[in-house]
């Protein structure tokens, strides 16, 4: 997990429309920036429902959010439909962004075969792009309540 008060690192994502989204964007706003396992499953799907269900409170409090996993721009989309999320979802296949915001973890299956997983982390990045709170191994249906909280 990286450091309160450390730069967050720059990336340049496609949404779930395929729109370029880079975090440079949002400067002069907060940024909740989530890193989640995988579309559809339950403990993402209801961590992104109750950000969603939040999203005004966060737009009130002058924030944004972004969640960001490994999963492709389809199956963002398809997720997005399909609980009516409100806020930006960011495709990172290829997972620099996920190294680069240090939330993978190696381990080895029981079959000995090596996996990288995504851990669930959550930073909140101030309006000129310093990380200012950092949550790590978060609860998911905790977790957009949590952050609410921490903008006051």
């Amino acid at each position: 997990m990286l450091e309160v008060g450390t730069k967050a690192p720059e990336f340049s994502l496609p949404d779930q429309d395929g729109v370029t989204r880079n975090l440079s964007d949002y400067r002069g706003q907060k940024v909740v920036l989530y890193f989640y396992p995988k579309d559809m499953t339950s403990g993402c799907t209801s961590q992104a429902c109750s950000f969603g269900e939040m999203y005004p409170q966060f737009r009130e409090k002058g924030a944004v959010v972004i969640g960001v996993s490994k999963d492709t721009v389809a199956s963002h989309k398809r997720f997005q439909e399909a609980h009516s999320l409100p806020f930006t979802l960011l495709a990172d296949p290829e997972m620099g962004v996920l190294e680069a915001y240090d939330v993978i973890v190696e381990g080895t299956t029981k079959t000995g075969r090596v996996s990288r997983r995504t851990i669930r982390t959550t930073y909140l990045i101030n309006e000129e792009g310093v990380i200012v709170r950092a949550f790590g191994k978060v609860k998911a249906k905790d977790n957009a309540r949590q952050m609410l909280d921490e903008l006051g």
